[in-house]
């Protein structure tokens, strides 16, 4: 399998479950990291990218589907207010982890599988088609980032909620002292 795409999507993989797995503060610096790392790597791999037709589509099909993918990841973290210092934590268990792995994979299988299971018929589809390489290969960037956005996005969201709530809720009565 090539580099270009095994390194960014193991190291995206690496650095999400390295700052949600577990119990965690929400931060903005953790919120971040997977944002820097994709910026730190991406670059190197990214080609150009489609201004029109097909290779657009595609494109914006590949953002479409990573924020939606970002959303339900977010979706498997639970948000809630720190009981004693009201700030939001998040915990992420093993079906959060079981999903990041799964999409990661299915991505390293794609790529595997352009080029050693299905590339004659995947260039036939990108021809009729008339998609360029270029073009799929920034709709697949274009999907690793956009599911960070959407994670990032529906967790911010959930914090707000959390601390929300967590302010709004009336103060524990206390027994008058004597």
């Amino acid at each position: 399998m090539d580099a270009s795409v095994l390194i960014p999507n193991l190291a995206i993989l690496a650095v999400v479950l390295l700052t949600d797995y577990g119990t965690r503060k929400f931060t903005t610096s953790r919120l971040v990291r997977p944002f820097l790392t994709a910026a730190l790597i991406v670059p190197f791999f990214f080609k150009g990218v489609a201004t029109s037709g097909n290779g657009l589509l595609i494109e914006v099909a590949g953002i479409v589907a990573g924020l939606v993918l970002g959303v339900v990841a977010a979706s498997l973290m639970r948000v809630f207010a720190d009981d004693v210092t009201g700030r939001p934590m998040t915990k992420a268990g093993l079906p959060y982890a079981l999903f990041w792995v799964v999409i990661v994979a299915a991505r390293l299988y794609f790529a595997y599988g352009a080029n050693h299971v299905f590339s004659q018929q995947l260039g036939q589809w990108l021809y009729t088609s008339h998609i360029t390489v270029a073009a799929l290969t920034a709709a697949l960037i274009f999907f690793s980032v956009a599911m960070l956005v959407g994670r990032t996005a529906a967790l911010g969201a959930r914090a707000r909620q959390a601390s929300a709530r967590r302010t709004a809720a009336p103060a524990p009565l206390s027994a008058p002292v004597r």
